[in-house]
């Protein structure tokens, strides 16, 4: 257990003398630890973590800093170094830092502060720990991120924190959002090429890389029409195949008709791009954002919606967007489909934002609604994007909560995100903007 992050000198008779008058007059300031920075504000509560590890689903990151004791974190067993990291948000100066540690204890450790999350500086270094309280005092660093980096285990187990509270204050300024496009479409590259002017795809392709997004998003059926890897290369490759390296994909039913095997000529064409994971289903992050990317295919395996639940538990991001081929709900020809509505309830608990789809060949956009198709604020926003390529079907049953359908004009998604917001526009292929939705909040 520690209280101060230096040794206080030797007391002397006059020191002893000084304190015992303070005490006889009030001056309890001496009894709490790090009284120096009592005035000092709590900047950690609530804000995105993350860690090197997690031992399990339920001992994550963020249950370090939600200001209940009785929930903790905890690094995988039996591994150094492991950390834990804090963005608190903006540049500011760190005066206290207070590690609660579980029984799974760090003999040794640092405290450090980045302003980038990447080159980091001591404010604290233990080399002789014995779990309980870690209270370190008058610090003086100055960073946007915080982690406590542990290099040697106090027990045989991993490093468990229940609570690390970062105090100090913010130099003032609220850092400007950080903000990124990017491009979406589904249901892409039908049979043909720009040698024929009713080819479409080499269309949106042009107006995607216009664009020139952060990266792309493809929402399934991105080649047509069973997706064989003679096909990609003739087709997709000479079109949207020009921005592959920046390209984030998931597959649609399309994909599952290749006579080589269900998703073999998806799988060999994009290789790592889809499967960065190991599976058809994968997640990455970009700004305060976390991106769900799932194979619709195959909601009825039970390891892909086990690990959907274990990547949302994981997640410290403050907004969350999910993307795959079917839609739960569709004006379009194929109309709702069933399939996704687990998955919309996985999603809706963990307070998802934004899901993309394809598979009808329609752009339509919805208000936020629950799984069960009722309006409600913290409902999740959906929009189908399927018009990236392959024939227009029309609208058949307007469904309830559409708010905007737009059917013939082919055109990709530009969407917007911020640290805190998303909106978009639908781009036609001759640059004309056909709609554009709401500025919604993260929840």
């Amino acid at each position: 257990m520690r209280l101060n992050a230096s040794a206080p000198p030797r007391p002397t008779a006059l020191s002893l003398l000084l304190a015992a008058v303070l005490l006889l007059t009030g001056g309890l300031l001496l009894g709490a630890p790090g009284r120096a920075d009592a005035a000092d504000p709590l900047l950690s509560r609530g804000k995105p973590a993350t860690s090197s590890s997690d031992e399990d689903s339920s001992l994550t990151p963020a249950k370090a800093f939600d200001g209940d004791p009785a929930t903790r974190w905890a690094s995988a067993e039996g591994s150094d170094p492991q950390w834990l990291r804090v963005d608190l948000g903006a540049a500011s100066t760190v005066s206290r830092v207070r590690l609660s540690w579980e029984a799974a204890y760090a003999k040794a450790y640092r405290v450090e502060v980045s302003a980038d999350g990447a080159t980091w500086t001591a404010l604290a270094t233990e080399t002789a720990g014995n779990g309980g309280t870690d209270d370190w005092t008058g610090l003086a660093g100055k960073g946007r991120y915080l982690r406590v980096y542990g290099t040697a285990r106090g027990t045989s187990y991993g490093y468990s924190l229940y609570e690390v509270e970062v105090y100090g204050t913010t130099d003032g300024t609220t850092p400007p959002p950080t903000g990124f496009t990017v491009v979406a479409a589904g249901d892409i590259a039908a049979q043909c090429t720009a040698s024929s002017s009713s080819c479409a795809h080499p269309k949106t392709a042009a107006q995607a890389q216009r664009i020139n997004p952060r990266f792309y998003l493809t929402m399934g059926d991105n080649q047509y029409d069973d997706a064989r890897l003679s096909d990609y290369r003739a087709y997709y490759d000479k079109t949207w195949g020009a921005f592959k390296a920046k390209t984030r994909p998931v597959p649609g039913n399309h994909e599952t008709y290749d006579p080589a095997g269900s998703l073999a000529g998806y799988k060999s064409y994009f290789g790592a791009l889809a499967y960065p994971q190991g599976k058809p289903y994968y997640s990455y992050d970009e700004g305060n954002w976390h991106f769900v990317a799932l194979d619709s295919n195959s909601f009825d395996d039970p390891a892909q919606i086990q690990w959907l639940k274990d990547d949302l538990a994981r997640n410290a991001k403050g907004c969350v967007a999910a993307y795959f081929h079917h839609p739960l709900y569709s004006s379009g020809g194929h109309g709702n489909d069933p399939v996704s509505k687990p998955v919309w309830q996985i999603l809706y608990g963990a307070k998802a934002d934004l899901v993309l789809n394809g598979h009808d060949h329609h752009y339509e956009r919805f208000a936020p609604q629950d799984p069960n198709g009722k309006a409600t604020a913290d409902g999740i926003v959906e929009i189908v994007g399927g018009m990236g390529g392959a024939e227009p079907y029309d609208i058949e049953t307007v469904q309830p909560n559409s708010q905007k359908r737009i059917s013939g004009p082919y055109g990709v998604l530009k969407l917007d995100f911020t640290d805190t917001t998303y909106s978009w526009q639908y781009v036609g292929t001759d640059g004309a903007v056909k709609d554009t939705g709401p500025t919604y909040t993260c929840h």
